[in-house]
């Protein structure tokens, strides 16, 4: 064999060789699929619904003959923060100095022990009048009847009708412009007493209250 054959065939073999150990003709190995992971979640818990705590027990001072200012400040430390108070003359009027007004009654007795979240309500009047046996109570208009008026404030007397009810007020001794209405007391109203109120105007005629009806 001449150096050129055993040349070639060397050359040959080195191809075969290099063929055969090549990787890709290698049998590909299949991938691992992967584990999946679970997408799923545990169910939230279900919130409980808080449940209120109640309100403290408190007993009820006494406030009857304090000033309305001072009441509310004592209720308030005792814990109490619903405080309403009503004229008790039953003139209608509104505690906008509560320094100049004085307790009556209490809706709720002194002594008894009530939750702290219990609205007082206090009925006072000015404190130059005297405290009435009992709250005046609220006249209203029963079975569609006129209801009895006079010696009521206007402002009250007002109430006391629908509010679509047409009023006039006049004085029933001068000429004068009736317009704090809680100052002035009927005197003479139209219709009378038990009428049938079918929408009607009414007319009452008034004076202030220090003043007698003529």
């Amino acid at each position: 064999m001449n150096t050129r054959t055993l040349t070639v065939a060397l050359a040959c073999i080195a191809t075969v060789a290099l063929v055969g150990c090549d990787p890709a003709d290698a049998e590909p190995t299949p991938d691992t699929p992967a584990t999946p992971q679970s997408t799923a979640q545990a169910p939230a818990a279900t919130p409980s619904k808080a449940t209120e705590a109640p309100a403290e027990a408190k007993a009820v001072p006494n406030f009857v003959g304090m000033g309305l200012q001072s009441a509310q400040d004592v209720a308030q430390k005792e814990g109490f923060a619903a405080l309403t108070s009503h004229d008790s003359a039953g003139r209608g009027r509104a505690q906008v100095f509560d320094r100049n007004w004085k307790v009556c009654s209490q809706n709720v007795a002194a002594g008894k022990t009530v939750p702290a979240d219990t609205t007082l309500d206090f009925g006072t009047v000015k404190l130059e009048e005297d405290c009435p046996a009992n709250d005046a109570e609220a006249p209203e208009t029963a079975d569609g009847k006129m209801p009895s008026l006079v010696g009521k404030s206007v402002k009250v007397a007002r109430k006391a009708l629908d509010s679509s009810t047409s009023i006039t007020v006049t004085d029933a001794v001068q000429s004068r412009m009736v317009l704090m209405e809680s100052n002035w007391q009927v005197c003479t109203q139209s219709p009378s007493p038990g009428a049938a109120l079918n929408g009607q105007p009414v007319e009452f005629t008034a004076v202030k209250f220090e003043e007698d009806c003529p």
